[in-house]
């Protein structure tokens, strides 16, 4: 084992007034990961960049971390801001002296001892139908309308479309308002049921949450009385704003409030069934300094974080903001993407982007991408259903997929046919899948891995769509329009979906018609 040197630097406690300035210098052929997974697609950063990781997260995680691929790094238990070009970084912070280690010549080096470090694995997993079969979420389909006819109805076209069943996910608007937690009864008047024919079809449930309180409600009054919400400046309950308005906010900090908010939700499963939850709108960028919380200095990030703590305490758990937490049992995904082919380029460097910031158990946003504008009153005649089976290929191959517009839907009869192929794929795949899911849990390594990160010195830093899945797959699918594509092989010998040897240490070109996903075995 490497024995970590770290640069000279003087450590600082927090104090909120001082600026604390770190330069880094950047080395010859020397390349940077790391601070946001919106980003990936522009790492390693060779571009100009500046990103405030207390204020700012692109729909995504954050993470107080950059990677160098000769085996540095920055870490700091605080956020921080940073700017990059091609010669420097500078990194910025209110809280403390951020400083630079050395674990050894490589990226991967660089990522397991920050791990070791700083996010080491729990051990444990998030529930394996995650990575095993498709999951699917009713937002595309329902959105606001989420309702206990058409999410049976939904349920019913997976199983008869020939699609295994998952998780299913009623995403928002199915609780009579924000902070509570009963089915709409005039849109679903019998959810234990709904709940109970859903489990015999064999899926497991979750439904959409948000640590939001709507204003002027039962539970906004009992939890003002408590003091389990979030305060303004002056001591009153902060109003919030958010993609649905404004609300009031549970206050994690308060140990109270969040053991009172897992009771709700435990309550739940009981009076329900419901198996767990997707915690959205944890966003650092909600929150600001003038908010007073029950942990005094708290941060935006702290709030995300803390709402984060929330899904351990359930093993069917979803979330799409964080902060830290690597190496835990939480099941992340990438913010929602619109309909386009710059969206699908941004699928492979994004979750190469998430494993490097600790998050093994991802996955790649909804099939086609989560933006529902794209989809409504959609006409099968103009709409590119090429751009739908290569998002379905891109995401076969990862640690999870996950549909949400309905694939008989938006597709003809052959490009249904091979949409369904891919994720019987995912199935086929899902033992080696569950191998690299149980070996992240043990050594935090990622599942989805940057191919620099596999194979350092062979040329591979500038790559971003391809990459290894765990040791042994190398997964190379279209993510533009045409019919074929560029690979480069690692040294050594690869064999490829088709069944043909190739020698590694070059560069190929392959014919990749619409039925086809690429990939590569190692061979010994």
């Amino acid at each position: 084992m490497r024995k970590i040197l770290f640069l000279p630097a003087v450590f600082c406690s927090v104090i909120l007034t001082a600026q604390h300035v770190t330069e880094v210098n950047i080395l010859e052929q020397e390349h940077w990961w790391g601070g946001a997974v919106a980003c990936g697609e522009q790492m390693p950063y060779l571009e100009p960049l500046e990103y405030d990781l207390e204020t700012q997260n692109h729909n995504n995680q954050v993470v107080p971390l950059l990677l160098s691929g000769k085996g540095r790094y920055l870490w700091s238990e605080y956020p921080f801001r940073f700017t990059i070009d091609a010669e420097k970084i500078i990194i910025t912070s209110d809280y403390e002296k951020v400083i630079v280690a050395v674990a050894g010549n490589t990226l991967r080096e660089a990522y397991q001892a920050v791990c070791r470090e700083h996010f080491p694995p729990s051990g444990v997993l998030p529930d394996t139908l995650f990575f095993t079969v498709p999951q699917y979420n009713t937002w595309i389909e329902l959105m606001y309308d989420q309702n206990q006819e058409d999410v049976l109805s939904y349920a019913r076209q997976i199983v008869e479309h020939g699609f295994p069943a998952g998780v299913l996910m009623i995403d928002d608007n199915w609780q009579k308002y924000y902070g509570n937690f009963e089915f709409k009864p005039d849109k679903f008047p019998a959810p234990k049921e709904m709940v109970a024919e859903l489990h015999r079809m064999g899926f497991k449930v979750m439904v959409w949450i948000c640590p939001f309180v709507s204003a002027d409600s039962p539970e906004y009054r009992f939890l003002q009385s408590k003091g389990y919400l979030i305060k303004d400046q002056k001591g009153g309950t902060a109003l919030i704003k958010w993609w649905n308005g404004y609300s009031a906010c549970y206050d994690f900090t308060n140990p109270q409030a969040a053991s009172y908010f897992v009771s709700l939700l435990k309550q739940m499963q009981q009076d329900y069934g419901i198996d767990g939850f997707k915690f959205d709108a944890g966003d650092n960028s909600f929150y600001n300094k003038e908010m007073r919380s029950y942990k005094e200095n708290t941060l935006s990030v702290d709030h995300t974080q803390a709402w984060a703590r929330m899904g351990l305490e359930f093993p069917v758990n979803e979330f799409r903001a964080g902060w830290k937490m690597g190496g835990e049992a939480l099941v992340q995904r990438l913010g929602d993407k619109n309909y386009s082919w710059k969206a699908v380029q941004s699928l492979i460097p994004q979750m190469m982007a998430a494993g490097l910031s600790g998050y093994a158990y991802t996955c790649p946003d909804m099939i086609g991408g989560g933006q529902y504008r794209s989809f409504l009153n959609v006409d099968q005649r103009n709409l590119d259903q090429t751009l739908i089976v290569r998002s379905a290929q891109v995401h076969a191959l990862m640690p999870m997929m996950q549909f949400s517009v309905a694939p008989w839907r938006v597709l003809d009869q052959e490009n249904l046919e091979i949409v369904r192929g891919v994720a019987r794929l995912h199935e086929k795949f899902s033992p080696y899948i569950m191998e690299c899911a149980k070996k992240a849990a043990r050594t935090g390594e990622p599942i989805v891995r940057h191919m620099e990160y596999s194979f350092p010195g062979e040329g591979f830093a500038l790559c971003k769509d391809q990459y290894m899945l765990g040791d042994q797959y190398l997964v190379a699918p279209m993510v533009t329009a045409g019919k074929s594509r560029m690979v480069k092989l690692p040294k050594g010998r690869w064999k490829d979906d088709l069944g043909k040897i190739h020698p590694g240490g070059r560069t190929i070109e392959i014919v990749v018609p619409l039925e086809r996903l690429p990939y590569f075995e190692k061979l010994k």
